[in-house]
This record gives structure tokens, C-alpha cells and sequence, in this order.
């Protein structure tokens, strides 16, 4: 009796002190500015594209463009990671699609990935769908200019204290002639405190 007693007091305790470790779960806005780690996030990410492809829309190379009457053809090729932390740069990239796309401002052409996709399923469709609907091989629009770019970060620690600096540079190339266009870079400098040591 006493056995049975015990274990079911043990129970009780364990679920108890399970249920004082369960979490809360707050939805918040796509948009909220939330910075728990001090690392690069999704706000950085959406910020860092839409001010630098505003910066690079509202450049002289676009304006040059407009004076011709020619919608630039763009496509976003490789943003290297070269940053001290794991970066999802393909966030990043699509951040920047976005922002071009929604500018109105150029056209915009899928990028490497997307287009063997694009091609596997052309041949499909040659093999497999009706003359009428097929889309043909060899028709797709090619684009005139690439952004690329880097993400950077420095790491200034002393004990619990850091600052962590990012850059992030983009530069626009014409594809045919590798002449740059444009080069911007943005900063975003972090002050970070933690109980343990390590960033």
C-alpha cells in the first residue's frame, strides 16, 4: 500500500513539474522587429534587401535605362556567406527577388535553379503534351544584368559583451560586357549581452 502510494505521489510530481515547463506560443506580425540571439535574422534579411535595391533602382545606370526606353532584364546570381554564422542566403536572394519584382522598375528572369526546372519541364511537355499547348526549348528571355554579392561580419567580444557588425555588399554587373553598374553596401552593427560567453 505504501509502494503504490509513493509512485502514484511520484507521478503526481513528475506531472507537475511537466506542466510548469510547458511553453507559450505568441503569434506576431510577419513584419515585428524580434531580436532574441543577436544574429542575422529575418528582419535584417527583409530590411537589408528592400534598402539596398531601393538605393540601387534610384541609381544613375537605371536612369540611363529609362532614357533609352528599356526595361532592364535582371536576374540574382550568387550572394556569398562570408559571415562567422550560419546565413540562409538563399532567404536573402529571395528577399531581393521580392523587392525587384515589386518595384515595377525592370523585369526579372528565374535564376539557375528555377530554370532547370523550368527546362525538365519543357522536355516533358515535347515528349508528352499536345502540339498545341507545348512550351518551346530555346525561347526563354535572357537577362542583361546580374546582382551578386557577400555577407560579412566581424565579432569585437569581451566576456559576456559583443558587438557584431554585418556587411553586406551587392554589386550590379552587365552580363555581356562584366561592367559594374552599381555597388552598394549596408551596415547593421549589433550590441549584444548574454549570460554565457560564447557568440
Amino acid at each position: 500500500m505504501i509502494r503504490v502510494s509513493t509512485r502514484i505521489a511520484g507521478l503526481l510530481m513528475l506531472t507537475l513539474v511537466l506542466a510548469g515547463c510547458g511553453k507559450k506560443v505568441t503569434r506576431v506580425s510577419s513584419n515585428s522587429t524580434i531580436d532574441l540571439s543577436g544574429r542575422w535574422n529575418d528582419t535584417d534579411s527583409r530590411l537589408v534587401a528592400e534598402e539596398m535595391l531601393r538605393d540601387c533602382l534610384n541609381s544613375s545606370w537605371y536612369y540611363t535605362y529609362q532614357a533609352q526606353k528599356k526595361t532592364p532584364t535582371v536576374i540574382v546570381g550568387s550572394v556569398k556567406n562570408k559571415s562567422h554564422e550560419h546565413i540562409d542566403a538563399e532567404t536573402f536572394t529571395k528577399d531581393m527577388e521580392r523587392a525587384l519584382i515589386n518595384s515595377g522598375k525592370v523585369e526579372f528572369v528565374a535564376n539557375k535553379g528555377e530554370r532547370e526546372q523550368l527546362r525538365d519541364e519543357k522536355a516533358d511537355q515535347g515528349r508528352n503534351a499536345s502540339v498545341e499547348t507545348r512550351n518551346k526549348a530555346g525561347e526563354e528571355s535572357g537577362a542583361e544584368l546580374m546582382l551578386i554579392g557577400s555577407i560579412n561580419s566581424i565579432v569585437d567580444q569581451e566576456g559576456s559583451k559583443a558587438v557584431v557588425f554585418y556587411q553586406i555588399n551587392l554589386e550590379l554587373v552587365q552580363i555581356e560586357s562584366g561592367r559594374k553598374l552599381w555597388i552598394g553596401d549596408k551596415k547593421i552593427k549589433k550590441y549584444v549581452t548574454k549570460n554565457s560567453t560564447k557568440f
